[in-house]
């Protein structure tokens, strides 16, 4: 008798196996999103402390995204040669150790290259851990699970903004350090407790380790309380679109173009909005606007993007709900450019938050589905790449046109976010229900 993987995983479902999974890695993307949120809450009180300009202090946040970068481009390929599971111990130590060596910066130099190599870790666990995630659940549940998965980056920006407002009632000296420990913190604790995750089944298979393979799902299925597989059942893995090509090949080709172009443009506007936004609202705001406390109701909107979003990779499928969510945060930037009133912008800035997290989960649910199993690291990674691009552009270049006026750089973002719903075209697949090979 055989069984492909997903169907194996399928007689046990998603249960007490993956929320496991589900807490140990959404710990580690609570951090990482703590760390690239930091960014921003960060840049004034740096500035303050090295004698230097926002914008030059900024310089850390240019650093950290040429790291994940780096991290995502380099560790993506590894973890389709070396495994997940040991790319995800390495990138997770990394983080910890370079977060925590921040806080403790002496001097600007210093701090620059301690982002750097914690944006190098930062890039590294972010499409590894989808990877990983994706092939440890079974089709009718994945694309919801992996936008929970997303979910927690919400509540790591929520703790960070509460973090830095904290740090703004108590007078911190340098409250960039405190913002900077706090996000560490999960990072260190992820170290310990993804020592109990097991290599991917579809990774041991590819490798032709059958036997590891067997013995993994064996686990998974008796942890969600189902039957081990029978000895006899031998495991197989169905031939994907693309298997054997790169990214770019006959087949695979248009949904990369696609899928990539959704990544940078997405990831520019995202991170033009959230680097600059703080600032601005800390300064003086729009009207009644202003100050942490509306930086975490921000924060708070992107909760029930997500959980339409997750409900919607199910209901109307990944492209779909991608493009939806697109245009809603197209529709959300404009609607900033003409308000007239404080209650408009606040609700402008709002369905912002919420439509573009909901757009990152939907981005994180489709895009593994769409590679092999051989490229799905490779895929995940460069994705992440192309989008730690898009955040390296977006404090220098976009700070050019904030300068000329803040509602002029939203419209900007709203032009690039439709774009990026034009590009999603270029994809011609739908991977709903669908099993990875």
């Amino acid at each position: 008798m055989q069984l492909t993987i997903d169907e194996a995983l399928a007689q046990g479902g998603a249960g007490r196996f993956q929320q496991r999974l589900l807490a140990i890695f959404g710990l580690v993307w609570a951090a990482d999103a703590m760390q690239v949120i930091a960014i921003g809450f960060t840049a004034a009180g740096i500035a303050a402390s090295f004698g230097l300009t926002v914008p030059e202090a900024l310089q850390t946040g240019t650093l950290f995204f040429l790291g994940m970068f780096v991290g995502a481009t380099l560790f993506g390929r590894i973890a389709d040669r070396i495994g997940r599971r040991n790319v995800l111990l390495l990138t997770v130590s990394c983080d910890a150790v370079f977060g925590i060596a921040s806080v403790f910066a002496p001097d600007f130099w210093s701090l620059l290259a301690l982002r750097f190599l914690t944006g190098m870790a930062v890039g590294g666990t972010l499409p590894v851990d989808y990877a990983m995630m994706a092939e440890f659940l079974p089709p009718r549940n994945r694309g919801r699970w992996l936008v929970w998965l997303e979910g927690f980056w919400a509540l790591g920006t929520i703790v960070i903004a509460l973090t830095a407002w904290i740090a703004h009632l108590a007078g911190a000296d340098e409250p960039w350090r405190w913002i900077f420990a706090i996000a560490a913190i999960p990072a260190l604790i992820g170290i310990w407790l993804r020592l109990w995750v097991p290599e991917s089944p579809m990774y041991l298979l590819r490798r032709g380790d059958e036997a590891g393979a067997h013995k993994v799902v064996d686990r998974v299925l008796t942890a969600n309380g189902a039957r081990a597989l029978p000895p006899d059942v031998a495991l197989t893995a169905p031939v994907a679109e693309g298997a054997g090509q790169g990214l770019f090949g006959p087949e695979l080709r248009d949904r990369s173009l696609g899928i990539f172009a959704a990544w940078f443009l997405v990831s520019l506007s995202y991170y033009g909005v959230f680097v600059w936004l703080p600032a601005e609202l800390a300064k003086g705001g729009f009207g009644f606007v202003r100050g942490y406390g509306f930086l975490v109701l921000m924060a708070l909107a992107q909760l029930p993007g997500y959980a339409l979003a997750a409900h919607g990779v199910e209901a109307w499928g990944r492209k779909p709900t991608l493009q939806v969510f697109l245009l809603l945060s197209a529709a959300g930037c404009f609607l900033f450019t003409i308000a007239a009133s404080p209650w408009l912008v606040a609700g402008s800035l709002l369905m912002m938050s919420f439509a573009l997290l909901g757009t990152w989960g939907a981005l994180y649910a489709f895009t593994p589905e769409l590679y092999p199993t051989g490229l799905r690291g490779t895929g995940m990674g460069t994705a992440s790449a192309v989008a730690r691009l898009g955040g390296l552009l977006a404090p220098s270049l976009m700070g050019y046109v904030v300068a000329r006026g803040f509602g002029l750089a939203i419209g900007v973002f709203a032009a690039l976010l439709l774009l990026a719903a034009l590009a999603t075209l270029f994809i011609r697949t739908e991977t709903r229900n669908r099993a990875i090979g």
